[in-house]
């Protein structure tokens, strides 16, 4: 009886790993609530917009309190280079998956020059390389279809391009520049390892000093063979101090947000749930939590933006 009740586990275990897979892989990656606050890691152009240093922290745990559920940690530095209004930087990222672990580290350019009066063009370039690591066999190893682990590296390079002014922005970016995917156990063809294609803009109302500000954004995110999921947010600033903010997915996902402001310091959290029924954060009684955390430095910090 031990043993068949031992079995039964693994199966009921295994079913719920398929189902989390599954429905991970029907998401598009890389993507988090708080974009509107630090869109380097999916545009590095976006980086010359903040002329002083910054070290940043994205925390992001989906389906708390679900063992083996996704969790995301990225951090990023840029350091601004003034003689040719650019920027260059790193971004890591670790994202943990049940068995599967990835690890990607980036190193940026990027560099801005005047169109017209307050007209501005950034284009970024990034090279580095990714780790893979999926073992399937600690599901099943008996199982043909969890038999084969996958560990494998490879380089990459994406670019980006930002057009903004004082008041709005619009960028497109490839991060992730892929011509073909890596894997060779059950997922073949993991999203992790293809193009994803950004879109964003966002706009500013008021003027600087104002007592209250609205700040509108999108994110559109397109990879292959994965089902098209836009972002839509906005957020209301208080004193240029005091951020309230929600933002709503097509895939039947809202978050809210709050977030501090300082000359030094950044600070934001987000909770996101699903909206739908077959939303698997409400299947699982589970939400995201997700915490952002920025530190600028360097001589430029009275030039602050909520761009």
């Amino acid at each position: 009886m031990k043993v068949l009740s031992q079995l039964i586990s693994r199966l009921l275990f295994s079913l719920l790993i398929l189902s989390l897979f599954s429905s991970a892989k029907a998401q598009q990656l890389f993507s988090y609530s708080q974009y509107i606050n630090n869109l380097t890691p999916l545009n590095p152009a976006y980086s010359v917009i903040d002329k002083a240093g910054s070290l940043n922290g994205i925390f992001r745990k989906q389906w708390a309190g679900i063992e083996g559920s996704p969790a995301t940690f990225i951090v990023n530095g840029n350091l601004p280079i003034e003689s040719i209004n650019g920027a260059a930087g790193l971004t890591v990222l670790n994202d943990d998956f049940a068995v599967e672990h990835l690890t990607e580290v980036n190193l940026f350019f990027a560099k801005s020059i005047q169109l017209a009066d307050n007209q501005y063009l950034a284009v970024s370039l990034n090279g580095g390389i990714r780790r893979y690591v999926a073992n399937y066999s600690s599901l099943d190893a008996v199982d043909p279809q969890f038999r084969n682990d996958v560990r494998e590296t490879k380089p990459n390079i994406g670019f980006g391009v930002l057009y903004y002014t004082d008041h709005y922005y619009l960028g497109v970016a490839v991060p992730e520049f892929t011509s073909r995917s890596l894997g060779n156990a059950s997922q073949v063809d993991n999203s992790y390892f293809r193009s994803h294609y950004n879109f964003s803009g966002a706009y500013l109302f008021g003027k600087a000093g104002d007592d209250i500000r609205i700040k509108p954004a999108m994110l559109a995110t397109y990879t292959k063979g994965i089902p098209f999921i836009a972002d839509f947010s906005t957020t209301l600033y208080m004193k240029e101090t005091l951020g309230i903010g929600a933002n709503y997915r097509t895939n039947n996902e809202m978050s809210g947000i709050l977030s501090f402001s300082f000359e030094t310091i950044k600070l934001g959290y987000s909770y996101q749930f699903g909206t739908a029924s077959n939303n698997i954060d409400r299947s699982f009684k589970n939400n995201t939590h997700e915490i952002t955390l920025t530190y600028r430095f360097g001589q430029n910090l009275a030039q602050r933006s909520l761009l």
